[in-house]
């Protein structure tokens, strides 16, 4: 989970820079001596800079409150982005028994709206919109708005449909899988009947969801090398698809260079 500020999820170029360098935080103005509040600004306070102590605080809160806290420093950023932390935080609104996948984009923690979950029906012979918003108590246009669809036509050449939820119910003791759907095309939180996931609806998705997340990491090695695409290319398939190390070789290549320019 990224911070709460607007950034490009699929950036990694700060990771890459590992920059080490960080805004100390703001020292706290003249208050009353008998004042007992705490800013949480004032991250260099002995408790409020304990990993465990966060983890324990951080453990329970609900998601946006765990965005915002990823805005004050580093070491409470990393604390709010583990990933126990962040499952913990998202099921427990809707009493879910478990979330499955990893996402693409950290936004997908930040949106813990009912929204963001669906079920999956695979699509069989006398389908329609229409009665299948009858069957799970949505209205068409909600189907049709979820899935992208223009008209009651686009079933046929699906093999599924995403339903939105009519209650939040209906999530209680349920697990849900994280997929990149092609049609709604966003990450979407998805049940299965019996919470057991459609094989070929999930291997889709994982391929959609890899093609996407290397994509992504291949513009971030081009914008931060300042390269082109071959370039960058090149760097992620000698690194065997690690981006740090791509960035690594590159600047190691790099120096050598200046070294040899400088020599001549």
């Amino acid at each position: 989970m990224g911070c709460c500020c607007d950034e490009d999820d699929g950036d990694i170029l700060r990771q890459l820079m590992n920059n080490s360098s960080s805004t100390s935080p703001p020292s706290s103005s003249s208050s009353s001596p008998f004042s007992t509040v705490i800013s949480p600004m004032n991250s260099h306070f002995p408790a409020l800079s304990s990993t465990d102590i966060l983890r324990t605080i951080f453990q329970k809160l609900p998601v946006p409150d765990l965005a915002r806290a990823a805005c004050v420093s580093r070491l409470w950023s990393s604390v709010a982005s583990d990933r126990d932390i962040l499952t913990a935080a998202f099921l427990a609104p809707w009493n879910l028994k478990a979330v499955v996948g990893n996402p693409i984009s950290g936004s997908f923690w930040r949106d813990n709206t009912l929204a963001k979950f669906a079920i999956s029906h695979r699509i069989v012979r006398g389908d329609s919109v229409a009665s299948l918003a009858v069957k799970y108590s949505v209205q068409v246009m909600d189907i049709k708005r979820l899935n992208n669809m223009m008209s009651d036509h686009g079933i046929y050449s699906r093999e599924r449909l995403l339903i939105p939820l009519s209650s939040p119910d209906i999530l209680i003791n349920r697990t849900c899988f994280i997929e990149l759907d092609v049609y709604a095309k966003r990450e979407v939180a998805v049940l299965y009947p019996n919470d057991v996931p459609d094989t070929k609806s999930a291997n889709i998705s994982v391929r959609i969801s890899s093609e996407l997340s290397k994509k992504r990491v291949l513009e971030s090695l081009k914008r931060s090398m300042q390269v082109d695409n071959e370039t960058a290319q090149y760097y992620w398939s000698i690194s065997n698809g690690n981006p740090r190390a791509a960035f690594a070789e590159f600047s190691a290549d790099l120096q050598w260079d200046r070294q040899v320019e400088h020599r001549t």
